[in-house]
């Protein structure tokens, strides 16, 4: 399948807004408790979806799943693209709408009262394919399921077993992604490395297991050839940041993916500060102070509706600081003690 040419002087002046689309193909996916429909003319635009989502377990609530529709119309390629990384996303909302531009060519329009969404990308972007599947498609998925599904969106990983799972938040470079990394080749559920979305009254927690970040460093810690190869092997991508990682395929990999939403069991601060005895990682964060520490961590979250429902729900389940231990096993080994 190819993309759509450009329209000719005729049909752009009887079809200015570009309505009449052709070829249009259907891509079904169940994702974070919801039904997605996923349409375009683009092959290409249609593979990023699928490299997204395809595989991943088939997360369902009790309710029933609501049904989310996006389109994704590619354009053509433009005259002088960026050279380096395209601009960040700048949002804006009105009307019932909320927007995400990174440039004229590169955009979403999202109506979540509707369910759905518009994903528009120039052909350049296709050599770019993180920053559009991360910052444009992503978006336009995790922002539906949350305004849809009543979810509150969290900055973090989580992992789990048995159905129960702990909620791992910290800044950036605190080593949650290295945490939950080694928490799948210990043997634990992996739900998310990046995102979190809960249901505030059930605590029941789901994301997309689809990539695992991690930086060089991190592989002194993997003792395993394989997973060596597996991580060392996979596609660099740079953060804003200027971080850059490793994004390696959690489908392809070693471990089990948390094959239904997990209920939290609590949830803990990854600290990057080395642990004063390093047989004691975990120490619990007193309840009055755990309210302020999650809102000052999240505070995009604390604004959502359904935060103080899960904030209240999240604190009687129990709230700890995990400091680093010798080795990030150690830091696993403590997470079980929270599972058990």
């Amino acid at each position: 399948m190819t993309p759509n040419p450009q329209r000719s002087t005729p049909d752009a002046a009887s079809d200015p807004f570009g309505e009449r689309t052709r070829g249009q193909v259907s891509l079904r996916r169940q994702i974070m408790g919801g039904r997605f429909r996923f349409e375009s003319a683009s092959a290409a635009l249609l593979d990023l979806v699928e490299a997204a989502y395809a595989g991943l377990p088939s997360h369902r609530f009790p309710m029933v799943a609501p049904e989310f529709h996006i389109e994704l119309r590619l354009l053509p390629r433009r005259v002088s693209p960026p050279a380096a990384e395209p601009p960040p996303v700048r949002m804006q909302s009105g009307a019932g709408l909320l927007c995400g531009v990174m440039d004229v060519s590169n955009y979403v329009v999202l109506a979540p009262a509707q369910r759905q969404a518009l994903v528009v990308a120039s052909e350049d972007m296709l050599e770019r394919p993180y920053y559009l599947r991360y910052e444009l498609i992503e978006f336009a998925v995790f922002t539906l399921a949350t305004r849809g599904l009543g979810l509150v969106p969290l900055h973090g990983a989580c992992v789990g077993r048995q159905g129960r799972g702990l909620l791992l938040l910290g800044g950036s470079g605190s080593g949650k992604s290295t945490l939950a990394l080694h928490s799948l080749l210990q043997g634990l559920d992996f739900l998310a490395e990046d995102a979190v979305f809960v249901q505030p009254d059930s605590l029941l927690a789901t994301g997309v297991a689809n990539y695992v970040h991690v930086q060089a460093d991190a592989l002194r810690f993997v003792d395993d050839e394989a997973v060596r190869r597996w991580i060392g092997g996979a596609p660099r991508i740079r953060r804003r940041s200027g971080v850059e990682k490793f994004e390696a395929d959690l489908r392809q990999g070693p471990g089990r993916l948390a094959a239904a939403p997990l209920q939290l069991a609590g949830a803990v601060f990854v600290s990057g500060r080395p642990a004063d005895d390093p047989d004691i990682l975990l120490s619990p964060i007193p309840r009055g102070e755990i309210a302020a520490r999650l809102a000052a961590d999240q505070p995009y979250a604390a604004g959502q509706p359904g935060w103080h429902r899960f904030e209240q729900q999240l604190a009687r389940q129990g709230v700890h600081q995990l400091r680093r231990g010798r080795h990030p096993r150690a830091a696993v080994d403590a997470l079980r003690q929270l599972l058990d």
